[in-house]
């Protein structure tokens, strides 16, 4: 049996069954970005939580909606010491349909980068004693004596924009509970404001892209099955092909 053929995952039944924003016209055939995002999960509660925030009207790409913290992988985002590694089910599904160079150092990289964007969008340290980086954007870390953790990350969901849209990117959605992580009291910035703990049964009422609606209810089948969020779970891909929205299972 592969993980494709998993009984025990339920494919969330989305309101909309291409849950991307419509297509642009006139817009060039970009080539995808890499980019990384974190769901931080609240499970202190009756009801799990999930911190998000709005991102300003001004930007490009998703305005005035709730989003969770995330962004582009930078270059040298792999370089960087870390606290400790992946789990290798983790670095395995990473790998899987990724394009080239499909490489551990590119799945690291990826993981690497959500916990960056996490710090600079919500001021939240995901990260363990460790050699710091000299890099100006993990000051902040190295002025602590920490490293990015990576153990906690689970890998939740994958998403790549549609073509012809004016950005383009290839998103990895990871997960890790908040008593998992080190200083998690959030802080609002310039990139996304208004931040808050949604809990699950309340979503559907804020405003937020469609394809984080379908990920968010994937997260809470998921959830429902097994509360402690299992590494190497099956992994929704949500892409278009052949001009048509396709959602593969890694």
């Amino acid at each position: 049996m592969t993980d494709g053929d998993d009984p025990t995952i339920q494919h969330p039944a989305t309101r909309d069954p291409a849950p991307f924003a419509p297509e642009e016209v006139g817009h060039p055939l970009l080539r995808p970005k890499d980019a990384a995002t974190l769901v931080l999960i609240d499970r202190s509660g009756p009801e799990p939580a999930l911190l998000m925030g709005k991102r300003h009207q001004a930007h490009a790409f998703m305005p005035d909606t709730y989003v969770f913290p995330g962004g582009r992988r930078d270059r040298n985002d792999g370089r960087v010491p870390v606290s400790d590694e992946l789990n290798s089910d983790v670095t395995r599904k990473l790998l899987r349909k990724m394009p080239n160079p499909a490489t551990a150092f590119r799945a690291r990289a990826l993981a690497i980068a959500a916990i960056r964007e996490t710090h600079e969008e919500v001021g939240i340290f995901i990260a363990g004693e460790g050699k710091p980086s000299r890099q100006t954007s993990w000051k902040a870390f190295a002025d602590r004596g920490l490293a990015p953790k990576l153990s906690p990350l689970r890998y939740i969901a994958r998403a790549v924009t549609p073509p012809y849209q004016k950005r383009r990117f290839d998103t990895r959605f990871f997960a890790c509970f908040r008593d998992e992580v080190g200083q998690a009291e959030a802080e609002s910035s310039n990139e996304l404001l208004d931040l808050r703990w949604v809990k699950l049964s309340q979503a559907d009422a804020i405003s937020m892209p469609r394809i984080t609606r379908a990920i968010i209810e994937h997260l809470q089948l998921e959830l429902i099955n097994d509360p402690s969020l299992p590494f190497g779970r099956p992994v929704p891909y949500f892409h278009a092909r052949y001009g048509q929205f396709t959602r593969e299972v890694l």
